[in-house]
């Protein structure tokens, strides 16, 4: 079956699963460029056409970059993301964002960056408004087409758009397992037609058969996707109760004869105001599991088992990303906030065990 897209804006249409480009920045092993290469061509192949990246994703906006120059104009909607460092919040100039933008779009070998996703550290240093005002700019001279968010919280994005600000969309985390999203962000979106694009929702490969019926794993994980994730199932209910999750979502994916995966993202692009799912691929590997997520229509009785479980599952606290935005706290102190300096994103994505690569 096919992918199925979505209208994000006018005339800008995306593949509702979004090839995700955070595990090609080091953290998760060497990366081999030509492997790359050709599992981007299978994903395209597969309907899967938008890629996600970010400027402080080591490497990743140039491996990309190379493979969209190979393709057809238009072929593939590659989305990036603008994060100023924290230490340069306080005092950061327009002339820093756009350097920012012009590096990204070097980097991705085009004169107009698709979409722009803008994150902020910390609300209490500098003027964020500002400075998403500077990228509003860059769009009306053609240097950005589309202007998005990333995990800024609801209070921020009501001013946003009470301002008249162009928002297309907000990245957020969203899953069976992180559902903070629907409590008050959904509702403040949809109305303006702000598409969710949501990042989380396989838990960094924990939602799979691979963890069903295994004992809880102990620090150090194995990569920076399990260590960040394996926070949220502590907040959900521990790792019993993410036992019975797994144990459902097995009994529902046996049904329709596809992973527990194709049936997390089913569950997330059900939902109110989901655009589209962010699938983190290093490989092809479980590219056919990903392609029946986007397709897969849960059925009355598979909603109504899940609604059940969820009803009485504890939901991590606060407004989206608020946990993270913590940076006393255990899910902000596995953070790094300074990769955009001056010759910090350049590195080839070849370092096998990085493991500051923030995912924002």
């Amino acid at each position: 079956m096919t992918v199925p897209r979505r209208a994000l804006a006018p005339g800008y249409t995306i593949s509702r699963v979004i090839k995700g480009g955070w595990q090609l920045a080091g953290g998760h092993g060497a990366v081999e460029r030509t492997r790359a290469h050709a599992d981007m061509t299978a994903f395209v192949e597969a309907g899967i056409t938008t890629f996600d990246c970010a400027d402080i994703y080591t490497g990743v906006e140039e491996l990309i970059g190379e493979f969209v120059a190979t393709r057809s104009s238009g072929e593939v909607q590659v989305h990036t993301k603008c994060v100023p460092d924290l230490d340069r919040l306080a005092t950061l100039a327009s002339q820093e964002l756009e350097a920012l933008i012009d590096r990204s779009r070097r980097r991705l070998r085009v004169e107009a960056l698709d979409l722009v996703q803008f994150h902020w550290w910390d609300y209490a240093q500098g003027d964020w408004m500002t400075a998403l005002e500077t990228l509003a700019r860059l769009c009306e001279r053609g240097s950005i087409r589309h202007l998005g968010l990333t995990n800024f919280d609801t209070p921020s994005v009501e001013r946003m758009l009470r301002a008249g600000v162009p928002i297309v969309s907000h990245q957020v985390q969203y899953s069976l397992l992180d559902r903070r999203p629907a409590h008050a962000m959904a509702p403040q979106c949809a109305p303006h037609g702000v598409g969710l694009l949501c990042y989380g929702a396989l838990a960094g490969g924990f939602l799979g058969r691979r963890w069903l019926g295994r004992p809880e794993p102990q620090e150090p994980l194995e990569n920076r996707s399990l260590t960040k994730y394996k926070l949220i199932i502590d907040e959900t209910g521990g790792w019993a109760r993410f036992q019975a999750l797994l144990t459902l979502l097995d009994a529902i994916a046996s049904r329709h004869g596809v992973g527990i995966g194709a049936v997390a993202v089913a569950w997330v692009l059900a939902q109110p105001g989901v655009a589209a799912v962010i699938a983190g691929a290093r490989d092809a590997s479980h590219l056919a599991d990903t392609v029946a997520g986007a397709t897969l229509q849960l059925t009355t009785e598979d909603r109504a088992q899940l609604e059940a479980f969820l009803s009485e599952s504890p939901v991590p606290p606060g407004d989206v990303y608020a946990l993270e935005r913590d940076r006393e706290g255990r899910h902000g102190r596995i953070m790094r906030y300074n990769l955009n300096a001056p010759g910090s994103g350049s590195t080839p994505p070849v370092a096998a065990g990085r493991t500051d690569i923030p995912r924002v």
